[in-house]
């Protein structure tokens, strides 16, 4: 702080070799610039000092004569928030401080109720009392703040939802409009209740109306003179002009200031106020009469003044920035707020701010330097020692009418401004803290707000859809690379899946119709058109899982394993918090449960599930077919329900697919690579067997162990490869902010064929992921065999096109699955 200081001095004085009569001269012209700010500050100052200074302490019982020292302590607190932005607590170098005047409803009811503890008898216990509690609101604040911007939290602060913020400012509008209304008629608080007594008094009574219409006239025709005009001096001399105009026609008609200040015209100070020293609230400050059982009550009300405090600089200091174009740390600032209310608590005094309109206007007349803020500390200071003898000649529609606009200003902004920028439900939460501060209280308004907006949260994010996508398992095949027989029984076998991708927060209001849908798919009438064997939930996209939900799963889990269907649950990472959740409730370890890391292997392993129970059902002791991925089933589906229908129909399916693959290959043709090549071409077109023939002299067997690297991706290609047994596993890496794809390549399919035919580097890892035998064409014999017989190579390059462009698009649509 004293850095800043530091660097503004040397930014006005110069170096130090400037002369010191250079320096004097600066000096005088940075004053005499910052002269017209300075005024305009001083009487923005004594505008809001005499308004919301008077009505710090209610206006009624044993505060009715305390107007003045609410004055003086409004002052108090101004001068120490000046002095301490001035002196490097802000990043503003004319930045204005002054006391935090939103917060006065929750002042007038920590003294009400003190006052109704302790009892209006007991005058110095309640005064002492009220005013710790006060003090305590500004160390509360301070510490509030400085730890804020110590932690480097101010960002936080705006995520604090808008339209409770707006709602609360609304409900100080209502009641500074109240309470000028009050103020106008002169009336207490105690008698202004909502009641029909009440309206008939001020629309019925002809004195009443007398006293609140003019000032709120006043207000009126100063917003709409403003709607035209914008220029930042009509604010300060409209309200010059109000009391000039007052007493010109009171000198006019020569009217007696005794009979006006007894009518309601002018503020009735007591004798003994008006010549009050400016400290006389320190006089009431007694350790001895505070009673700490009321102070200590005050709490719940002391933090929904904080929770208000706490809200307005985080929200003004950035808004501030934008306007006047100067780089500023929220943070920064907010730590300065933080000495500068703690300052005030300890010296006994209200929570103070920067002030964002007086700020504004304070650089537009030109108070951009430290010595501007420094010569308005002396002004407010001049202004505390003149003490309040002057407000007994103060008009009281002056600040009547200042009440008015403020009160005006911000139920504006919270209803008018707001009519067409947020969503209904919002709209009703703003209304409802308004009436509820109006007819109850600010607390219980700030609680009903919070209260309501959880409401209309749950409301509305059960009505979005948790469900992001419903399909069956066809449209969402795994990526593995498959021999085309297998690819089409799979196709429809897979139709026996459904995929449920999951979006967003499940909680107990999104959970119910996740849960109506699950219960759909083994219900009549869609379990008799398609029963089904595995329910995929992925959960990639899910934020979050709370306990109601995680319930649900399993009483899904239940309701599904009646019918033996798998439950499996993707897109989950082993340490994420709703892995945590699900294994909470136990439904993991549920029998027909499995769980995967990637949705793709989800996929790949209901496939190959699918494939074990036809392959099985021909030859019940081994399986005969490489699968690649995890190699566990363990449901039971391959023995178990063999005359279901959804068994039968796998069986069925396999005949008409892979039994008829199988059944073209020529018992003759036992020897490889021709059964291999077969394999890998023959669903693509009708292959020759001479053409497999002349074909397999070009091809090189190779044994590969497990983990062997086959290529690196950039690596330029030495040939293709087609699998004889054994998997293969390639990593496609596009970009560093992408997760990997990976693709399994089983017997009978291509491997690296397009890098190989264009020559370009390869695109992909490829390890071997179970040792087999490969079948190599490399570069140098594809080059002989178009030297040898350009025919020949022309067939097994189309071929070879063929296979590549089904592989490409099954990968491509596996992906356009998983966006």
């Amino acid at each position: 702080m004293f850095d800043r200081l530091q660097g503004c001095f040397y930014s006005i004085t110069g170096p130090q070799s400037d002369s010191v009569r250079t320096v004097v001269e600066r000096i005088a012209s940075t004053v005499t610039r910052s002269l017209p700010a300075v005024t305009l500050g001083v009487l923005l100052n004594v505008l809001d000092g005499v308004s919301y200074g008077m009505i710090i302490f209610p206006a009624s019982g044993i505060f009715t004569s305390f107007g003045g020292m609410g004055v003086s302590m409004f002052f108090v607190s101004t001068v120490i928030s000046q002095l301490v932005y001035t002196f490097g607590g802000s990043g503003f170098a004319g930045a204005n401080g002054s006391m935090m005047i939103e917060v006065v409803p929750f002042f007038h009811i920590l003294a009400n109720s003190i006052a109704g503890q302790i009892g209006e008898e007991n005058v110095r216990e309640v005064m002492a009392t009220t005013l710790a509690a006060y003090a305590l609101s500004s160390i509360l604040t301070g510490l509030s703040f400085f730890l804020l911007g110590w932690l480097r939290l101010g960002v936080l602060i705006g995520f604090f939802p808008r339209h409770i913020l707006v709602g609360c400012i609304g409900g100080v509008g209502v009641f500074l409009i109240i309470t000028g209304l009050a103020i106008s008629t002169r009336i207490s608080d105690d008698e202004l209740t909502l009641t029909l007594s009440t309206l008939r008094f001020f629309l019925l009574n002809t004195h009443s109306l007398t006293l609140w219409v003019p000032p709120f006239s006043l207000a009126v025709l100063l917003r709409l003179i403003t709607m035209k005009w914008r220029h930042q001096l009509v604010f300060p001399l409209y309200f010059i002009a109000i009391p000039t105009g007052f007493y010109i026609i009171v000198a006019a008609a020569q009217l007696d200031l005794g009979v006006l200040r007894r009518e309601g015209w002018i503020f009735e100070v007591a004798e003994a106020s008006q010549d009050v020293s400016w400290y006389q609230f320190y006089t009431y400050f007694d350790l001895k009469a505070i009673r700490f059982g009321p102070l200590w009550s005050t709490l719940p009300t002391q933090f929904a003044l904080l929770f208000f405090n706490i809200l307005h600089p985080p929200l003004n200091v950035p808004a501030l920035s934008v306007s006047l174009g100067v780089d500023i740390d929220t943070n920064k600032e907010l730590v300065g707020h933080g000495y500068s209310n703690l300052l005030a608590g300890f010296l006994g005094t209200v929570p103070n701010y920067l002030v964002y309109v007086n700020t504004l206007l304070f650089y537009r007349v030109g108070g951009t330097t430290r010595i501007a803020g420094f010569l308005l500390v002396l002004a407010n200071i001049a202004l505390l020692l003149v003490g309040t003898g002057p407000i007994a000649y103060i008009p009281v529609m002056v600040v009547g009418s200042l009440i008015f606009v403020l009160g005006i200003d911000l139920v504006k902004e919270a209803l008018w401004d707001t009519r067409h920028r947020v969503s209904r439900s919002e709209y009703i939460t703003i209304i409802s803290i308004m009436i509820c501060m109006t007819a109850w209280d600010f607390v219980i308004g700030v609680l009903f707000g919070i209260v309501i907006s959880c409401f209309f949260f749950v409301v509305q994010n059960s009505q979005r859809k948790s469900i992001r996508a419903c399909y069956t398992g066809d449209t969402a095949v795994s990526t593995v690379r498959r021999p085309a027989a297998h690819r089409a029984y799979i196709r429809e076998a897979s139709k026996q899946t459904m995929v449920l991708r999951l979006q967003g927060f499940l909680f107990f209001g999104t959970i119910a119709h996740v849960e109506d849908t699950i219960r759909s798919f083994v219900d009549d009438p869609a379990w008799k058109l398609n029963p089904v064997r595995f329910v995929v939930v992925d959960l990639s996209l899910v934020a979050g899982v709370d306990m109601s939900s995680a319930e649900a799963f399993v009483r899904v889990q239940r309701l599904l394993a009646a019918k033996q269907v798998v439950l499996v649950f993707c897109g989950i990472h082993i340490d994420s918090p709703i892995m945590k959740a699900l294994q909470s409730v136990g439904v993991l370890g549920e029998d027909y449960v499995e769980v995967f890391e990637l949705f793709n292997d989800a996929m790949e392993w209901t496939e190959n599930a699918y494939l074990r129970v036809w392959f099985r059902s021909q030859k019940m002791e081994t399986t005969p077919v490489v699968l690649p991925g995890r190699q566990d089933v363990g449901i039971g589906m391959d023995h178990s329900f063999a005359s279901s229908p959804r068994h039968l129909q796998l069986r069925d399916l396999g005949d008409r697919t892979i039994a008829q693959a199988a059944d073209f290959l020529s018992p003759n043709t036992t020897s490889e690579p021709h059964n291999t090549l077969i394999k890998a071409f023959s669903s693509y077109d009708e292959v020759n067997l001479d053409i497999i023939r002349k074909l397999a002299p070009y091809f090189e067997r190779m044994s590969v162990p497990e983990g062997l690297v086959l290529w690196d991706q950039n690596d330029q290609p030495d040939g293709l490869y087609i699998i004889e047994s054994g998997v293969l596993r390639a990593t496609y890496k596009f970009a560093t902010h992408t997760p990997d794809i990976e693709q399994s390549m089983v017997p009978g399919t291509l491997a690296g064929e397009l890098s190989a035919l264009s020559g370009m580097p390869r695109n992909a890892r490829v390890v071997v992921e179970r040792q087999g035998v490969l079948w190599k064409l490399s570069t140098d014999y594809r080059q002989k065999l178009e030297r040898n017989d350009p025919q020949l190579a022309q067939i097994f390059v189309q071929l070879v096109l063929k296979a590549a462009k089904i592989d490409n698009d099954i990968l491509l649509a596996a992906l356009a699955t998983r966006q």
